[in-house]
């Protein structure tokens, strides 16, 4: 299959463990099906994927009644070797400065 057929590509450059991350980041009190929502997976993949994020040390979660209020562990450094010895904080900001961007666009 060719690049130039008419199907669009379906990969992404951000996993959809960057991608809870992210979402995490923007509103640290976020429903897990507004996650799902937002990035097009299942609530239950969200929740396998905080998982991951929580026992890797990326997340704490604290109970506020009947939700969740996450905070992140911005130096926790990205796991694949290339990228080791940066903190996910690099990402984050990257986000956040983007989202800044678009808010004085609109």
């Amino acid at each position: 299959m060719s690049v130039t057929d008419d199907r669009p590509s379906r990969w992404t450059f951000l996993t959809h463990h960057a991608r809870v991350l992210v979402e995490i980041a923007r509103d640290p009190e976020i429903r897990l099906r507004d996650i799902a929502a937002s990035i097009g997976i299942t609530e239950r993949a969200v929740q396998g994927i905080v998982r991951d994020l929580y026992e890797a040390g990326y997340l704490h979660r604290d109970k506020v009644g009947r939700r969740n209020r996450y905070s992140l562990n911005l130096d926790r450094a990205f796991r694949y070797p290339t990228e080791a010895g940066l903190p996910v904080r690099v990402l984050i900001e990257l986000f956040a400065q983007h989202d800044m961007n678009r808010s004085e666009e609109g």
